[in-house]
């Protein structure tokens, strides 16, 4: 495993973290979850991103991952970085969304509760509220981390202009901002537009993305069309997304990664992680050989410029 620094901080984090949005809820077998979570400390993923809504139902990937972390990693906490959010929907009423400082430290506290922690690593803010004065959730924050319940604070789907406010505000109160959490995938380049790495370099955060396999699209899964079961024959929003021209840059794209001796999964995460500045990329497995070839990306980091022109010219389309 490749660790990189945050931004200008002290933490370093894996260049590849395991994000439990999708596959540790109550809809998935608890022993495949014990599987892929210790599988990855193994591999040296020692990042785990949660969020309070993560599941399904909301709150059962913190309460799961509470278990196995009783079960089998509480000799290791401090070889571990653990993180969770709030900011969207988590409980009905007027205090259970957006980014009031009632919201945020009520939600973590259910969180801590629920994965039976004394404190996480980092704390986000899930994203940005217009109706919210963002002192007020910058204060909330700052709070959070001198009760001593984060070690961190952090941001996602905020933009450049929103990122350089939050860590203005926050480097008032004393309490840095370490990192924003943005959506970046080859399919997906609107922090290049909006110039976010740039921004963060600025203040001195780093950049964690997520969907950097663009919801299983950049993968070998949707070579032949869309498989039964997967999420683009699941969900219709997805499915409405892997038309013809989506299938002939998918499978364009594989043939680079398979030049490369890549899978395309390996080539797409390989690809968001070239820039130094990224600090990791969040992949979600639902087994362990998924987290397996995902890591396996790592074993080719770099690429020439004719590579990235021909990425770009089925990426980007």
């Amino acid at each position: 495993m490749q660790y990189r620094r945050s931004g200008r901080s002290g933490l370093k984090l894996p260049a590849i973290s395991l994000g439990l949005w999708q596959n540790f809820g109550r809809n998935r077998p608890m022993e495949t979850q014990r599987a892929i979570l210790r599988r990855a400390f193994d591999l040296g993923v020692t990042h785990f991103d949660l969020a309070n809504n993560y599941g399904p139902p909301y709150g059962s990937a913190e309460e799961n991952f509470g278990r196995h972390f009783e079960a089998d990693f509480r000799p290791f906490r401090d070889e571990l970085v653990i993180s969770s959010k709030a900011g969207y929907d988590m409980w009905p009423g007027p205090y259970g969304d957006h980014g009031s400082r009632k919201y945020l430290i009520a939600s973590l506290d259910q969180s801590l509760k629920r994965m039976g922690l004394d404190y996480v690593d980092i704390f986000y803010h899930h994203r940005p509220d217009p109706d919210t004065p963002l002192e007020e959730t910058m204060g909330a924050l700052d709070h959070i981390v001198r009760s001593g319940k984060a070690l961190y604070v952090g941001v996602s789907n905020y933009t450049s202009e929103q990122v350089s406010r939050a860590a203005e505000i926050l480097a008032d109160l004393g309490t840095p901002l370490l990192i924003d959490q943005p959506r970046y995938s080859m399919f997906d380049r609107r922090i290049e537009r909006d110039g976010l790495l740039d921004a963060l370099e600025e203040v001195g955060a780093g950049c964690i993305v997520f969907s950097p396999l663009e919801q299983g699209l950049l993968t070998d899964r949707y070579l032949k069309g869309i498989p039964e079961g997967s999420r683009a024959d699941t969900y219709e929003w997805m499915k409405n997304q892997v038309d013809e021209t989506a299938l002939a840059r998918i499978k364009g794209l594989s043939a680079i990664a398979a030049d490369r001796g890549q899978s395309l999964a390996q080539m797409a995460l390989a690809w968001a992680l070239r820039d130094e500045r990224m600090t990791s990329v969040i992949i979600g497995a639902s087994s362990v050989a998924q987290l397996e070839n995902n890591v396996g990306a790592l074993d080719r980091p770099d690429f020439d410029d004719s590579e990235l022109a021909a990425i770009d010219e089925f990426a980007i389309g």
